[in-house]
């Protein structure tokens, strides 16, 4: 058995998210992030094989998505599904308290 806390060490070193793996299988994959002022790099598009499930548990952001230019804002507890290969980038989040991601991941 594992347990932790999803606000437990909101650390971030540089200017990198924080991403710690808290579950995973070969089907599906658990992620904490923890953003801090962070946006994808100009030009950068995350473009993944998996399906992705965001929520947000503290602070917020904002999301692009390259396809229809449609922008989506996420505050607490608001949460995203995105298909695999709709490629997207992070454009802002909050600068003055750790915005709080749990990811799930799954084909």
């Amino acid at each position: 058995m594992n347990q932790g806390n999803l606000h437990a060490d909101l650390s971030i070193k540089g200017t990198q998210e924080r991403v710690d793996v808290l579950a995973a299988n070969g089907r599906i994959r658990i992620e904490r992030i923890v953003s801090l002022a962070h946006q994808s790099p100009e030009g950068f598009w995350y473009d993944q094989d998996e399906d992705e499930w965001v929520a947000v548990l503290s602070g917020a952001a904002i999301i692009e998505f390259d396809d229809d230019g449609t922008v989506v804002r996420l505050q607490v507890g608001d949460w995203l599904q995105i298909p695999a290969h709709r490629r997207h980038r992070v454009t802002w989040t909050t600068p003055d308290e750790p915005t709080v991601w749990l990811a799930v991941f799954y084909s």
